[in-house]
Order: structure tokens, then sequence, then C-alpha cells
């Protein structure tokens, strides 16, 4: 294709752990969120959006590879993403743009390893922080605001990583001194607090910072930015100068527990002997994540700042989207994972092109899409699979997501978008409390209906969630119901077996051959 006279400019937006449901309630009076607001009037909002797999590692494999857990082969957390399978940053690169990605991406395991080389994914530039806290943004602290040092320590939860015993070219026992920094602000262990030190010196504005500078000095090339911030992920941590924006008064209290009057075998766990909401603070836990939504608004203003100064913003891709969700107490549930109520699949995703047609849009989509719309506007061809056949090698198409482009430009035909699209495949393997298919789940989510089945005799789910939007009764052991319980166990069948396909690009050496 003939370059255009103008560098491009894609910007990845990320958050980790927000549900569409919570982006939506926060302006009901709760938060005010401008540039949020800006970034719908200008693009599309898929309403229906969702998880592939509501966990960090999977969902952010099929967004950086447009493929199924099944092809890109990490299931659950605990997986690296393999460096062969193609992403899409890697095609950008490939083809001149070059490529920055700031804060988490967590392509491979935390707790494996603190400063991965990211760059074989198809990088430029990488400013990585993640979950742990641990690596560069805390290094930054110790340089650039030692008064904060200990402070910022002490928000370092994920301590069980075996590099924090020898940190550092100095060979430090990080670990030690955060646990130390711990017993000083006893408050950072806990599920919900204010950040003891000021926003500039969080992590969030670690990531903008970095991001900011990246687009600045793109200079005259193609740039793509991956942008991921780790909030509002719990622990539910704010900067303090934003707790006072939430309205309490206005946050609504939890959807009640439907499974603790009706229980499925699937909820007789010890972890399920009572709601969350009876034990915990629910209402500061939710006050301190809106308090988190207005911190990461003021940072996506910053972003928006930066590409309008570079000259970039009017002609940009803008793609926002989430991992995963957060049950934030509804159902008497904090997390994710395989509890796959609404709060936990459907996730924020917001396109910004040249030429959209502002407002919602109804149809469903899911993570794959992403890397599918990214390659479409870019003009980059994606990636495919070779098959061997009697007449010679064919080209297969690989990605398993629908570029969402044509829908974002208002185009309404049922062949230019993802709007054939009659059901989407979310599935749970694992968690970080069982390891057995007594913890997995597997669901199909229609336009009107979410039928999960949990296997190992775990039970059923089904939902008509036009009649019942807070998922209070469920359906599938109610006779009257049983031929749409059956119709939706068969898509899910389907839905299952065609993962699978198009075929994994992993230890391919072409499909069909002998």
């Amino acid at each position: 294709m003939t370059r255009p006279a103008e560098p491009r400019t894609i910007v990845l937006l990320m958050v980790d752990q927000l549900a569409a449901k919570w982006l939506e309630t926060a302006r009901s009076g709760i938060v005010e969120l401008p540039n949020f607001d800006a970034l719908q009037a200008a693009g599309a909002t898929f309403r229906n959006a969702f998880s592939t797999n509501p966990v960090c590692s999977p969902s952010r494999a099929s967004i950086a590879t447009g493929l199924s857990n099944a092809s890109h082969g990490v299931t659950e957390c605990g997986y690296d993403l393999d460096p062969g399978v193609p992403t899409f940053m890697r095609g950008l690169q490939q083809a001149g743009w070059r490529t920055g990605a700031f804060g988490k991406l967590h392509h491979v395991t935390q707790l494996e390893e603190l400063v991965p080389d990211y760059t074989v994914y198809g990088y430029d530039v990488v400013a990585n922080t993640e979950d742990l806290r641990a690596g560069e943004w805390i290094d930054w602290v110790e340089r650039e605001h030692p008064e904060h040092y200990e402070a910022a320590l002490s928000t370092v939860w994920m301590t069980m990583s075996e590099d924090l015993l020898d940190y550092g070219p100095e060979h430090v026992d990080l670990r030690a001194r955060i646990l130390a920094a711990q017993e000083r602000f006893p408050e950072s262990t806990e599920e919900a607090y204010e950040l003891p030190f000021p926003a500039e010196v969080s992590q969030t504005a670690w990531i903008t910072d970095r991001a900011c500078a990246f687009l600045a000095e793109g200079g005259e090339r193609d740039l793509f930015a991956h942008v991921s911030y780790v909030q509002p992920h719990n622990p539910f941590a704010p900067p303090a100068e934003f707790v006072d924006r939430v309205d309490v008064d206005a946050i609504p209290a939890p959807v009640p527990a439907e499974w603790a009057e009706r229980p499925i075998p699937y909820f007789d766990q010890e972890r399920y002997r009572e709601p969350s909401y009876a034990r915990d603070d629910w209402r500061r836990h939710r006050r301190l994540y809106f308090a988190d939504l207005a911190h990461l608004d003021h940072e996506l203003g910053r972003i928006r700042q930066a590409l309008a100064d570079a000259g970039r913003l009017d002609g940009a891709l803008l793609l926002f989207t989430s991992d995963h969700g957060e049950m934030l107490h509804d159902q008497g549930l904090l997390g994710k994972w395989e509890r796959h109520y609404d709060p936990c699949i459907r996730v924020p995703l917001v396109v910004v092109a040249p030429g959209a047609v502002p407002g919602e849009r109804p149809e469903l989509a899911e993570h794959t899409d992403i890397a599918a719309t990214v390659y479409d506007w870019a003009g980059v061809e994606p990636p495919t699979l070779p098959q061997h056949t009697r007449d010679g090698e064919r080209r297969l198409p690989m990605l398993h997501g629908r570029s969402l482009l044509p829908s974002v430009l208002g185009r309404t035909d049922v062949a230019a978008g993802a709007s054939a699209r009659d059901a989407v495949y979310v599935q749970s393997n694992n968690s970080h409390v069982e390891a057995r298919p007594s913890s997995w789940a597997r669901t199909v989510r229609t336009e009107r209906f979410r039928f999960t089945y949990y296997p190992d005799g775990g039970g059923e789910q089904l939902f008509d969630l036009v009649a019942d939007p807070d998922e209070q009764r469920n359906l599938a052991a109610d006779p009257a119901w049983r031929t749409t319980r059956d119709e939706l166990f068969a898509r899910l069948t389907e839905l299952i077996i065609a993962e699978g396909f198009p075929n994994t690009p992993r230890e391919l050496f072409r499909i069909g051959a002998w």
C-alpha cells in the first residue's frame, strides 16, 4: 500500500481488572471521568465486549496475538507466551513501525523473572512494571524520590518471588526490606488503602511519564505505544488526593449473592461459606476502586495531551480496554477467575479512529478482535499458516478475531464487521485456590443469555440477561427453560471444539504435511 504522508499512531490503552459495569456505574454521579467521556465521545463503545479468559496472562496473550487460548497456549496464569507465536506488535515492527511498551505486559510469569526481555515480542522500547512493583519503578523511586522509598517498598505485595532475595547488582535481600517497610506502613498490606506517597510518585504516573516521552520523541516514524496500567487491580490503592472526588453516598450496594440462596455444587467450597460483603467493608473497597478510576482518568488526559502536543491525536487509532473484570462484592465475590458473572467477564472496549462514527455498538466483541483491528487499520498483512496440499502450499488465515474497524466507521452490512458473531466463548482453567477441573468453567455468552458449565459435577448456570440483568435467577434446572438450556449447551460444545481452529502456530511446519 502507499505510505501515508503523515506518520501514523496507534495507542493501546489498558487497565487491569476494570469491569465494564464499573466504568458505566461510575457515570451515575459517583465520580467525574472527563477524559474517559471525551474518549468515548470520539469513538465506538462496544457494550458487549468480553475477556476470552478472565485472568491476566491468557487475556493479554489473546489481545497480543488475536488467537484463542488453545492456539497461543497461555491457558492460565503461570504460562509464558511463546515468543515464536506472532504478535501484532511484531507485525507492526516488521512493517517499519517503532513500538513501545509501558507498564504491565504479563507475557512472562511475574514470579519467574522480575526483569524479563520483552523485546522478543516485538517491542523496540520497554519500561516494564507489574503487580509485583519491584523492578524498574521501585528502583526509580529509590533514585529519584528517596524520601518515599520505604513507603513505596511497603506496597510490594507479591513477596514470594525468589528474585527478591538476591536483588539488583548489589544482591540485596529486598524481601527483608519490604517486610520491614510494611511494619512501618501496615495499611499497605490491606485489601484497600490510600497510597502513602503522592500521585506523581505512583506506579501509574511512572507509566504515563515514559509513554508520553516515547510519543514526544517519535519524530516522523509510525508509532505504536502499549500503555498498560496495573490499577485498579487489587489491592485497591489510589493516591489519597483522588479519594475525595468520589461521592460515597452515590455508591450502590452490591448485587446479592444468588449462589448463596440456591447454590450449585461448585459453590460448595470453604471460600464460599459467606458472601464477601458480609465480612468486608465493601463501601470502602468501592470508594477506593472508583478513586483509582479518577486517577486513571487523569493519566488518560496526560496521554491524550501528549498525543495532541506531538500532532498525533486527530489521526490516531486509540483502543481502550481491560484484561478482565472485578466482581467488587457483587454476588458476594471479589476478584475474577471462574465466576463468570457480568462484572467478571465483560470488559470496556472503546475504539477511536479517523472517520469513526461515535456511539455505542451492540454487537458481541472479544479480546481477539483487537489484533485483527490493528492489522486492518495499519494495512499490515496478518500472519497466516502454511498448509501442504497435493497442488502445493497454501496460506490459511490464522486469526480468531475479526476487525472491528468496519463497525467503528459505521458500516452496517453484516459481511463488513464483527456483527456476524452470534456468541462468545469464555473459559477458565485453574485458579490460585484450586488446580483441578472443579475450578474450571466454560461459558457461552449471547446477546440475551449467559450459560456456564462447571465440570467435575459443579453444576450449571443459565441467566436471561434481558429479564434478569443482575443474574439473580439461575434457570438451568427450570423445566420451562430446558430447550434453551439444551440449545446453549450445544452451542457451547461447538465453540469449545472450534477453539482449535484456525490451528495453533506453535512448532508448526505445515498443516497436512507427512
